[in-house]
């Protein structure tokens, strides 16, 4: 068609040679024609965008309950941890096991040495030996003292009834008159005195088994002290072979052959593996949804495990907050502490409304222009839905959509067009 303007152009162009006044008012007839034309051919090509069905992501528009999600990622942790750390100064002398090593209670994971404690262990033995043997000298003294004590006053017993016998004896000679009265009051004083020697004999005996007693005590409660010092020391040694006190894996080992270790420094990991939590980050713009108790599906990649919100951390780091997950059902054996995974946490669930598959670039509780594709699918007209909320697939719509209809989810921002042709 243009080149047929063209042509009659230069044709009129050259009858009218001769007028330059035609000339003027053809040149301008023929910038305003080829202006129009050109409107023309923009509107048409603009009107008539044809796009191939298979070249788009088209869905349905539903009607039903729909569940409102918040979606986040993490990891397996072990629930029941065990950091184990070295009790004193140490070298590294054998790796048994590597991260990864599943161990059972009294495993053996690395093995430490320190001569010092050998040496030390060996001492407190022989000063507790050394008390032990005092006290069993001391207890032997206390027996030859109590039985020096007890032969006193047998001694004294013995003169006792001697005494009481002459004095029972002189009292009847004394009352007939053969033994004068001061050989009797004599024998009567001695007798006195003897009591008195064996009153504070038994006296003193006791005094001296309760001496004797305390300083039996004051002696175990030595060799009790150096027993603890012997225990303590025989500890440190036993630390010298690391072992595992549960059932788990072994999940970190940050030693090396040959290191000095350090009292306090981390020498391994263990983590439980059938007691496991999910950590999991999440947005902290969608935070808020989330509460205590809300129901949980963890991805682990190969199966869906269902748990429930038992913990939210109030610190918020790199614009996320980490929730812990507590499982509510038996976990599977291919589960792994550090093992990542992916939650979906719900927080809602929306009943009888009309969802569809959440198109690209959509935003919650807004509205935003779709193409709607026609009975025959041969047509899309563009129209405004205004949607509700959102869920890591699906978002609700509140109004511009009917359920059954069918819309086109591609991203169709560059095209302004009231209606796009299909093939």
């Amino acid at each position: 068609m243009i080149q047929f303007i063209y042509l009659f152009i230069m044709d009129v162009v050259k009858q009218k040679q001769a007028s330059d006044n035609s000339v003027k008012r053809i040149a301008i007839a023929f910038i305003i024609l080829l202006a129009l034309l050109l409107v023309y051919l923009v509107k048409q090509s603009v009107n008539q965008v044809t796009l191939n069905k298979k070249d788009l992501v088209i869905a349905q528009v539903n009607q039903g309950d729909l569940r409102v999600s918040v979606d986040g990622y993490g990891k397996l942790v072990s629930h029941k941890q065990e950091l184990i750390t070295a009790l004193t100064r140490a070298t590294v002398k054998e790796i048994v096991l590597k991260p990864g090593a599943v161990v059972t209670q009294g495993s053996l994971i690395v093995k430490l040495e320190n001569p010092e404690l050998v040496y030390q262990l060996s001492s407190a033995q022989q000063q507790l030996n050394s008390l032990q043997a005092n006290s069993r000298q001391l207890a032997l003294n206390q027996q030859r003292e109590v039985i020096s004590e007890n032969a006193r006053i047998a001694e004294y017993a013995a003169m006792l009834e001697a005494a009481s016998l002459k004095r029972e004896a002189e009292e009847k000679l004394f009352k007939q008159g053969i033994v004068s009265g001061l050989k009797f009051r004599e024998s009567q004083l001695n007798e006195k005195q003897l009591k008195t020697r064996i009153s504070l004999a038994k006296q003193s005996l006791s005094h001296l088994q309760k001496v004797h007693q305390e300083a039996l005590l004051i002696e175990k409660e030595r060799i009790n002290q150096q027993l603890n010092t012997v225990k303590n020391a025989q500890d440190r040694l036993n630390a010298l072979d690391v072992i595992a006190k549960f059932d788990g894996i072994l999940q970190r080992l940050p030693v090396n052959l040959g290191q000095s270790i350090n009292p306090g420094q981390e020498i391994a990991l263990i983590g439980s593996t059938s007691d496991l939590i999910a950590e999991i980050q999440v947005p902290q713009s969608q935070a808020n949804a989330i509460q205590i108790g809300q129901e949980v599906e963890v991805n682990t990649r190969q199966s869906i495990v269902l748990g429930k919100v038992s913990r939210i951390d109030p610190i918020v780091r790199d614009n996320a907050v980490m929730i812990d997950v507590t499982f509510t059902q038996t976990l599977d054996s291919h589960m792994r502490p550090e093992q990542n995974v992916d939650a979906e946490i719900i927080t809602d669930v929306l009943t009888n409304v009309a969802y569809i598959e959440r198109p690209a670039n959509i935003q919650a509780k807004n509205q935003q222009a779709m193409y709607r594709l026609d009975q025959d699918q041969n047509k899309a007209t563009r129209v405004d839905i205004i949607f509700g909320q959102k869920t890591s697939r699906y978002v609700a719509i509140t109004h511009g959509a009917a359920p059954g209809e069918s819309f086109i989810l591609t991203d169709l921002t560059n095209y302004q067009t009231p209606e796009i042709a299909l093939n």
